[in-house]
């Protein structure tokens, strides 16, 4: 069974400095039919206006993800990591036992655009960590390339959640194929371009829920950018 969720159907919400698009509830936008699916609970799609971000703020027992499309993301938190999120690159926090951290637009000029991510981890309490790597586009482009996983495998980040996440770009032409084995379940999140979802259209934006399905096949339209979440 697959069932779509439409971009238009997203929750919305617009700050001046921030647009940002809901696929679950979230902060104002409640939806009592979109609470997550599986351990997915947040998928955000922000754009933040230039020189403006989101100020130093505190999480607990979340592993959050970040995944930049365009532009750049400087982050700052209290373990003592600075960096700056490019596209390809893919960046985890655990938040755990506390972490506070700050995301900001560093350029004067242009927007930056990302995927926000939270999933829920396996247990409470962690140690909080933060990890974060470059996946270069000839790893992703036609292949379903894993960026994390449980244990890290085939040089993956790690996420404390039994969930494989897949990143993949697609042309037209292009195909890929996933096999989900018994008892799993299948998030797909179209974040730009056109594809196709076993034979159905996907525009930027939209996403699937899967269950009882054996094979998932994501077809290329134009330049899209895919993140598959494998879940148990």
């Amino acid at each position: 069974m697959i069932r779509f969720r439409k971009s238009t159907e997203r929750g919305h919400a617009r700050h001046g400095w921030l647009e940002s698009y809901h696929t679950f509830s979230f902060a104002g936008y409640h939806d009592p039919r979109h609470m997550g699916f599986r351990d997915l609970r947040v998928i955000n799609e922000d754009r933040v206006q230039p020189q403006r971000g989101f100020g130093t703020h505190s999480h607990r027992d979340m592993e959050i993800v970040s995944y930049v499309l365009e532009g750049a993301l400087e982050h700052k938190d209290s373990l003592g990591t600075g960096s700056v999120i490019r596209p390809g690159d893919v960046q985890r926090m655990s938040a755990g036992t506390g972490v506070s951290h700050s995301e900001f637009n560093p350029s004067a000029t242009e927007l930056v655009h990302f995927l926000q991510i939270w999933i829920l981890p396996a247990r409470e309490g962690l140690e909080p960590s933060y990890e974060q790597k470059h996946f270069a586009s000839a790893e992703r482009s036609g292949a379903l390339r894993l960026v994390m996983s449980k244990n890290g495998r085939l040089g993956s980040l790690r996420i404390h959640q039994d969930i494989d996440l897949y990143a993949t770009l697609l042309d037209a032409g292009d195909a890929v194929e996933h096999a989900l084995r018994p008892g799993r379940h299948a998030w797909v999140q179209l974040a730009r371009g056109h594809c196709e979802l076993n034979g159905i259209p996907l525009e930027a934006g939209d996403g699937a829920a899967v269950s009882d399905e054996t094979t998932l096949r994501l077809a290329g339209a134009k330049d899209a950018e895919v993140l598959f979440f494998d879940l148990a």
